[in-house]
């Protein structure tokens, strides 16, 4: 069983950072990628980025540039750095790991919310 630990979220103005971890326990040898996604009050769940065990990356369109994502293999840790925030970025973010076999597991969601 995975179980994931986000931490990092909370209230930050218009154009400030943030960065978030998500740090997986359990089979944390089996991971094919792991990323993040969010869901913003009365609206679908979006991905964020995503990054596979070899360092591949993938970006929303409206993320690119502003966010990065990267991991620690050794700790099984993912990070979001988010530069630029907007405050259309304000979601619940939540993390996901996908293993070898295809199988999801997610985070319980932190909470990142920009404004003056």
């Amino acid at each position: 069983q995975v179980q994931l630990v986000e931490s990092g979220g909370g209230l930050v103005q218009p154009g400030g950072s943030l960065r978030l971890a998500c740090t997986a326990s359990g089979s944390m040898f089996n991971i094919y990628d792991m990323g993040w996604y969010r869901q913003a009050p009365g609206k679908q769940r979006e991905l964020v980025a995503v990054i596979t065990s070899g360092g591949s990356t993938t970006y929303t369109g409206s993320m690119k540039g502003r966010f990065t994502i990267s991991r620690d293999n050794a700790s099984a840790t993912v990070y979001l750095q988010m530069d630029s925030l907007k405050p259309e970025d304000t979601a619940v973010y939540y993390c996901k790991l996908r293993d070898l076999w295809s199988r999801v597991y997610w985070g319980q969601g932190t909470h990142v919310t920009v404004s003056s």
